[in-house]
């Protein structure tokens, strides 16, 4: 089980990621959001901002798409994130490490390559 606290975690360990203040969370990285709080929209209501549900980048429709059938659980989608590379993560649902390897992809797909490059080369962060 996870939650905004392990997003927060997972996400500022990833080089050069910025915390946008929100009210929930929101994170990027190269001015590109990666992971952030769900800002829930129902008719005739504020938007409410859920910590409970986080926003990942996925990259294109088709890996959408494999998450949203292969783990319905897990990953959801609404009609103002269609045709967009984009699905929503139930945190109660998801274990933290599942949720490190989400996190740590969503900032591969967002990150430039000499980013992703430092990160897979340990001693380029070392030294």
């Amino acid at each position: 089980m996870a939650d905004a606290d392990d997003v927060r975690r997972l996400a500022l360990a990833l080089p050069h990621v910025v915390e946008v203040d929100s009210d929930g969370f929101d994170f990027r990285v190269a001015d590109k959001g990666f992971v952030w709080s769900y800002p829930e929209r129902s008719p005739g209501k504020p938007r409410l901002i859920r910590t409970d549900i986080a926003v990942l980048y996925v990259g294109d429709e088709a890996e959408k798409q494999a998450l949203l059938l292969g783990e319905p659980g897990l990953f959801f989608t609404t009609p103002g994130y269609d045709g967009l590379p984009l699905v929503l993560l139930r945190l109660p649902d998801v274990d933290v490490d599942r949720l490190g390897e989400l996190v740590s992809d969503a900032w591969r797909m967002r990150a430039p390559d000499a980013l992703v490059a430092d990160l897979d080369d340990p001693a380029a962060l070392s030294g």
